[in-house]
C-alpha cells in the first residue's frame, strides 16, 4: 500500500458518511457506543455552517420589498409547519389529519431544514421525557444555553434519532422517505426560490429582485430565521418567563417568544399539559398556530382537536390567585 494511503481513506470515509448524513441517508442507522457523541461533528456540520455565511451575500444582491415579503412569507408558513405539525401533530397527536396532508405538511416543515418529522419527534418525545435532566440533550441547565440552543443537534448523538419513539409514524412509508432524504424539500426551495427570481427579473423588472437576490432572501435569510426562532424554544425558553405550573423542569412562560413562534412561548403550559392542540391556555395568551387549526377544522383539513381538559384549566386559576396573594 502506498504511503499515506490510510489517511486518505479515512478521509475519504468520512467525508463520504458525512455527505450521506447531510442527504439524510444514514437516518436511523444505530452504531456502537461512541465515545465523542456529544462532541460537534464539525464536518457534519458544515452545510449547517454555510447556510449562515450565505445570509452574507446580502451585501451584493441587495434588498428589495418584494424579496422581504417573501422571506417573511416563507418564514411563517414554515414556523406554522414546525409549530402544528413536527411538534403538535407528529410529537403530540393532538389533532388528526389525512394522510395526503400530513405528508403534504411534513415536506412543508422538512422545506426548513430542520431534518425529518420522525427525527424531529423522536428527539422532541425524549426531551419530554427527560426534561432538563442530564439525559435531555437541549437543556439549557444541564448542557448551557449555546448547546441547549443549536449545538446539541450538531452532535454525533444529535444526528441520530431514537427511533423506537416514533413506532406509531414509522408504518408510513412515505414520512419515512421523506425523513431519510429530508435535504430533497430545502434543495427544491432553494432552486424554487432561484427560478422565481429569474421569472420576476424577466416579467416584472419593477419589482427590483433577481434569481440571487431571491435565493439570499427567500430561502437563506428566512430559513435561518426559522431556524433561531425554533430554537429559542429550547434553550430561552427553559431561562426566561413566568412559571404557571410546577413542572419539574425549566419550562417559562415568555409572550415575546409566542409571538416570534406563533404560539410555542406557552411552554410552560405545553410541559404541563403536552396533550392538548391549545398552548395558550387563555384567551390573553396569543396562540396563533390554534388559530390556524381552527380554521383548517372548518374546512375540513384537520379534526379530533384535543381541548384543554376543564381540570387543567382551573388547576391554572388557582395557581394563578396563589401567585397573586
Amino acid at each position: 500500500m502506498l504511503p499515506g494511503r490510510p489517511w486518505i481513506t479515512r478521509r475519504f470515509d468520512r467525508l463520504r458518511n458525512a455527505a450521506q448524513c447531510w442527504l439524510g441517508i444514514d437516518h436511523g442507522k444505530t452504531q456502537g457506543v461512541d465515545e465523542n457523541a456529544d462532541q460537534v461533528d464539525w464536518v457534519r456540520a458544515i452545510p449547517f455552517i454555510l447556510l449562515h455565511v450565505a445570509c452574507l451575500g446580502v451585501i451584493w444582491t441587495g434588498i428589495s420589498t418584494t424579496a422581504v415579503l417573501v422571506a417573511v412569507g416563507l418564514y411563517l408558513i414554515r414556523i406554522f409547519a414546525i409549530t402544528a405539525f413536527y411538534h403538535r401533530y407528529f410529537s403530540h397527536r393532538t389533532f388528526r389529519t389525512s394522510r395526503w396532508f400530513q405528508f403534504t405538511m411534513a415536506m412543508v416543515g422538512a422545506s426548513s431544514a430542520q431534518r425529518g418529522p420522525l427525527w424531529w419527534a423522536a428527539h422532541h418525545r425524549h426531551h419530554h421525557n427527560e426534561s432538563d435532566t442530564e439525559h435531555d440533550l437541549h437543556s439549557p441547565r444541564q448542557k448551557g444555553f449555546i448547546k441547549s440552543h443549536c449545538g446539541w443537534f450538531l452532535t454525533r448523538r444529535g444526528f441520530k434519532a431514537p427511533s423506537q419513539l416514533t413506532r406509531d409514524w414509522n408504518r408510513f412509508p412515505e414520512l419515512v422517505l421523506v425523513d431519510r432524504f429530508c435535504m430533497v424539500p430545502p434543495l427544491l426551495l432553494a432552486g424554487l426560490m432561484f427560478g422565481l427570481g429569474a421569472l420576476l427579473a424577466s416579467v416584472a423588472p419593477g419589482l427590483e429582485t433577481g434569481p440571487w437576490q431571491m435565493l439570499v432572501w427567500g430561502f437563506c435569510i428566512s430559513t435561518v430565521f426559522t431556524y433561531h426562532a425554533t430554537y429559542t424554544i429550547n434553550s430561552l425558553a427553559h431561562r426566561i418567563g413566568k412559571q404557571r405550573f410546577k413542572t419539574g423542569d425549566d419550562s417559562k412562560n415568555n409572550f415575546l417568544l409566542a409571538l416570534l413562534t406563533l404560539g410555542e412561548g406557552w411552554h410552560n403550559n405545553h410541559h404541563h399539559y403536552p396533550a392538548t392542540v391549545r398552548q395558550g391556555f387563555y384567551w390573553y395568551e396569543i396562540d396563533i398556530t390554534w388559530y390556524v387549526l381552527l380554521l383548517f377544522r372548518t374546512v375540513g383539513l384537520v379534526s379530533d382537536m384535543r381541548p384543554i381538559p376543564r381540570k387543567v384549566l382551573e388547576e391554572a386559576k388557582s395557581d394563578l390567585v396563589a401567585t397573586d396573594s
